[in-house]
């Protein structure tokens, strides 16, 4: 088993859940309102705090290593195990696409002025690179992971020194109530890092202490990067707050600085897809049974073909993705957990297992009905 130093699972999953979905906190706030927006970050790493924590327990009480589909499987049955990889695979698949749509821009973005080029020509460039690391089976991005960690410090540092100026705390105090159920979905998707628990298992080799203190330290550190990050670029930008986040602040404090945000973008999203994409390879090749190459084939070039189909609207994706999908993930977790005590233990579930269920059943049916009740 290969050895990892106490910081480069913190890193890995850290790397891992930062990525697209932090682009999208700005302009989300923008438009709800920066104190609703700080609400559901704190309530949200809770929860998924909790959800992560269950998938822990289940994945260091069983002997076989899994995925979330063969721990569906092992707990819950073959119908609930298909259902589980429909949900993880379109749950990838999203999110493979939402760092293509950004990432893709990003590139664009930095390049352009140099270069030009249509953004289908910068996209198919990220995609290129991506799929081709995807395709070597790199073993562990584990060092790059810990490099990522300090550049996202620099980077937080770089915006409030130069946007420290240009900060209003006006542009803090709007509130929107009509959109109040509008930041679920996004934030959720920023926090979700549940494909990475076995791995960080395997990482910490199953020490239940540090693997918890993983868990728990890196989406909290997450959570307090991403008010940092919102504080700053809505502080800053106001009503030029952009999808995303960049651009617009780029409008103010500078192209110099900006351009080195665009490279952070490119980055963030960069090592995510990459990590999700050996991730989803792994459930098609070891739970699905397919070919390697033809894992490949699926993980990769699924995302692409969405796009070319003109599925291109960042936050409508990474909405769906983390409303519907990763709620319906959550929540099969919370079903194995239940399971899993009953099995190994012989114990019942705990009653708030119930209430938990509950609350991303409820955020799963309001994304999806809160476009016609609240338009």
């Amino acid at each position: 088993m290969t050895k990892f130093s106490s910081s480069e699972p913190l890193a890995v999953l850290i790397g891992t859940i930062i990525g697209a979905g932090i682009f999208s906190l700005p302009y989300v706030a923008f438009k709800t309102g920066f104190g609703i927006t700080v609400f559901y970050v704190l309530v949200l790493s809770i929860l998924t705090i909790v959800v992560h924590q269950l998938l822990a327990e289940v994945s260091r009480g069983t002997q076989k290593i899994h995925r979330l589909p063969g721990y569906t499987e092992e707990y819950l049955g073959k119908n609930w195990r298909n259902f589980s990889l429909i949900i993880s695979s379109l749950e990838l698949i999203g999110t493979l696409l939402a760092y293509l749509i950004l990432g893709g821009g990003f590139l664009q973005s930095y390049f352009t002025s140099y270069f030009g080029g249509s953004t289908i020509f910068y996209v198919l460039i990220y995609f290129v690179v991506g799929s081709f690391l995807i395709y070597l089976g790199i073993k562990s991005i584990a060092k790059t992971e810990i490099v990522m960690f300090a550049f996202f410090i620099l980077i937080l540092f770089l915006f409030f020194f130069y946007g420290a100026p240009a900060l209003n705390f006006q542009n803090l105090l709007t509130f929107q109530p009509q959109n109040f159920f509008w930041p679920y979905g996004p934030i959720l998707f920023s926090l979700w890092g549940l494909t990475l628990v076995p791995e960080i298992k395997e990482m910490v080799a199953g020490n239940r202490q540090k693997l918890r203190r993983v868990i728990s330290a890196g989406i909290i550190f997450c959570a307090l990067y991403y008010l940092l990050f919102i504080f700053i670029i809505l502080g800053v930008s106001g009503n030029q707050t952009s999808a995303d986040a960049l651009s617009g602040f780029g409008k103010i404090v500078g192209s110099q600085v900006i351009r080195l945000g665009f490279i952070f973008g490119f980055f963030a999203t960069f090592t995510s897809f990459i990590t999700l994409g050996l991730t989803f390879k792994k459930i098609l090749q070891y739970d699905l049974k397919l070919p390697e190459k033809f894992s490949w084939v699926i993980t990769c070039f699924s995302p692409l073909i969405l796009y070319l189909l003109g599925i291109k609207n960042f936050l409508n994706v990474i909405s769906l993705t983390g409303a519907v999908l990763l709620g319906l993930e959550a929540i099969i977790v919370i079903l194995i957990y239940k399971n899993f005590l009953k099995k190994k233990f012989q114990q019942k579930a705990p009653f708030w297992l119930y209430p938990l269920a509950g609350f991303f059943l409820l955020g799963l049916i309001l994304q999806i009905i809160s476009p016609w009740l609240f338009q």
